[in-house]
């Protein structure tokens, strides 16, 4: 793996940190291949028993980081595909600490832990509608598992920031912990969990998780199919364009 995802092992417990603080750790597509490396090896090797996933700096993430898709061939398979795969179908328990900035597949990687703990300056947001795009990672049928139908359609339609009052109250966080002591109980959780047999913790894990599998699987596919119809739709572009020329975006032109 690459600089740009530390791995740690401490007692049962890797705990993956996503190391692009300058870019508020934006995912580029190193870090895509680094991630589907990890959650891969994370699954098969024993020594293993739970994950801890933060990000350095002020910021757990802010998503796909958009140059990530000039540096893609033709034709070429975008690498968040096989990370998210690895994310989904991973069989261990899977702990997260967020703080600042969870945007977009900086968020809905949150909806696929276990436990999410957060710190008192997250600031989440699903930002697909107003950038004329559909969810992602299975997201549009996890977080109405996680919070329910309403809560989850009044977050994709309206693309607002949740605070971490909001985010614990709607169900997304189990906790929210002062920003200075996040990481510290998130860890002191996650070697908490990995002190069990790991069987137990994979079948438990298995048993939570089987039921939703196929559902996710249906999620990510009528996504993808999405997707495809709305990247570079009239929609988008004006998103896009209106992103980098820092205005607000006109929707009435498409």
């Amino acid at each position: 793996m690459s600089e740009l995802l530390l791995a740690d092992y401490r007692d049962g417990v890797l705990v993956l940190t996503l190391n692009r603080p300058q870019k508020k750790n934006a995912i580029n597509n190193v870090m895509w291949r680094d991630l589907c490396e990890a959650f891969r090896s994370a699954a098969a090797d024993d020594a293993v028993r739970c994950v801890l996933l933060s990000g350095a700096g002020e910021h757990f993430c802010a998503g796909v980081d958009l140059a990530s898709f000039t540096e893609m061939a033709d034709g070429e398979q975008h690498p968040f595909e096989s990370a998210a795969r690895a994310v989904v179908e991973f069989d261990k328990p899977l702990v997260a600490a967020a703080q600042g900035v969870a945007i977009g597949g900086g968020a809905t990687v949150l909806f696929h832990a276990d436990i999410v703990y957060v710190g008192e300056s997250l600031r989440l947001r699903l930002p697909f509608a107003s950038l004329g795009l559909v969810p992602e990672w299975g997201s549009s049928y996890m977080l109405q598992a996680n919070i329910g139908a309403q809560r989850a359609v009044e977050l994709f339609y309206t693309a607002e920031w949740v605070d971490a009052g909001k985010a614990l109250s709607c169900g997304i966080a189990a906790a929210v912990i002062a920003d200075g002591e996040l990481f510290e109980l998130a860890l002191a959780k996650a070697l908490e969990i990995a002190r069990w047999p790991l069987n137990s913790l994979r079948e438990i894990k298995r048993s939570l998780r089987m039921h939703h599998l196929p559902a996710i699987d249906l999620a990510i596919k009528a996504e993808q199919a999405g997707m495809l119809r709305q990247a570079g739709s009239p929609e988008n572009i004006e998103a896009v364009t209106a992103f980098m020329e820092k205005r607000t975006p006109d929707f009435s032109k498409c």
